[in-house]
């Protein structure tokens, strides 16, 4: 028989046989740690990368089945599941700059979170980290690059990183991209030559708002590394997270189709509006990545952001809407919208601010599942306060 689609295998995930019959959905093992044979096999069990039946900060038979559909998506050998995106982001990042001494080549456009990691953290420890403008990435990488951190689109500004260009440029490095925005439904970065992708599970993956997990897929070698870290560090995603995330996973598919077709309605309604100064969405021909975007990506996704006159305008749009919710995170079923300057990145100083594309008329949306007139009603009559 021929092999089945991705998509219909996350219907399908591996359940352990029992006795009696078999259930369609797998239990939720809220252990915290498990009895061990009374033999040699215990101290095997201990020593394993990722044991299933161990100790649950070292996995669960729920974080195996998500880590499985996860891996499957991304088209990767593996995958790690932890307790955040920033989980997921450090535990890559860590596991790799430290047998890899040499420049962090990054771009200066990253989420706030990442941002801090890479500006502060890092170079607390002794590694040098080289941030440049995203759209010149691949033209910075040089002999000494040995890590690269991408993230495509960016937050909030919808920039893209050509993948293909920057594997070119940087033949020996190891490449690490965050692909929370696009999801492998829309972009899987291993086919493009990157190592290691990380995802905040949070947004996309989960899809429904109730659930704080992240990822990371890759080979099962640096996936093994990046466990190792994860293990010191503990940033567990315990077994109902990893439980909810799985069946949260069942209608990714499904979610990420209309994500992406109410996405790019709002994004056009927008474009015409005469309040409405810029809209960033690579779904858009006048993106100025929009070739690179319809290479790259499958769709578009439900991220986008736009500008208006001014600050006060920004802040008088956000309060005045009212089924679009002022709420960070993103990627859930409902539509929300934020003032990344104020809100998503109040971590980080003006200037950082510039660097990264964010002033004060911008505001990011999260376009979600409702219906898309209801959603354009809702921007329009905002929009109004400010024509």
């Amino acid at each position: 028989m021929e092999k089945q689609a991705s998509m219909t295998r996350l219907l399908h995930p591996h359940v352990a046989p029992q006795a009696g019959g078999a259930p369609l959905v797998t239990p939720i093992h809220q252990t915290s740690t498990y009895e061990l044979p009374r033999t040699d096999e215990a101290a095997r069990i201990a020593a394993a990368v990722a044991p299933t039946g161990y100790y649950t900060r070292y996995g669960s038979p729920n974080a195996r089945e998500a880590e499985a559909m996860l891996a499957d998506l991304d088209g990767a050998e593996a995958a790690l599941l932890v307790g955040s995106g920033m989980a997921a982001v450090s535990a890559a990042l860590l596991s790799t700059v430290a047998a890899n001494a040499g420049e962090i080549l990054a771009q200066k456009s990253h989420y706030t979170g990442t941002l801090t990691l890479l500006q502060e953290m890092l170079p607390a420890f002794g590694r040098q980290v080289r941030l440049v403008p995203q759209e010149e990435l691949a033209a910075a990488a040089g002999r000494q690059t040995r890590v690269v951190y991408v993230e495509t689109p960016s937050n909030p500004t919808m920039t893209l990183t050509d993948l293909r260009a920057v594997r070119a440029a940087a033949p020996d490095a190891i490449i690490i991209a965050d692909n929370t925005f696009a999801t492998p439904y829309n972009t899987r970065p291993l086919d493009f030559g990157v190592d290691l992708v990380v995802q905040s599970a949070t947004k996309y993956l989960n899809g429904h708002s109730d659930v704080t997990a992240g990822v990371v897929t890759g080979s099962a070698a640096l996936i093994a590394k990046a466990w190792e870290t994860a293990r010191v560090l503990g940033p567990v995603c315990h077994p109902f997270e990893a439980w909810l995330l799985a069946r949260g996973l069942k209608t990714f598919p499904l979610r990420m189709a209309r994500h992406n077709a109410n996405g790019l309605a709002v994004a056009r309604f927008l474009a015409e509006h005469p309040a409405v100064r810029a809209v960033h969405h690579p779904g858009l021909p006048s993106h100025p990545q929009h070739d690179l975007a319809v290479r790259q990506m499958r769709g578009h996704g439900g991220m986008l952001a736009f500008t208006v006159a001014d600050a006060d305008a920004a802040v008088r749009v956000l309060r005045a809407t009212k089924l679009c919710r002022n709420a960070v995170s993103l990627g859930g079923p409902e539509t929300l919208i934020t003032h990344p300057a104020s809100l998503v990145f109040a971590h980080q100083s003006a200037e950082e601010l510039a660097a990264s594309g964010v002033d004060a008329t911008m505001l990011r949306l999260s376009v979600g599942l409702e219906e898309p007139e209801d959603i354009v009603a809702d921007l329009a009559a905002a929009l109004s306060t400010v024509d």
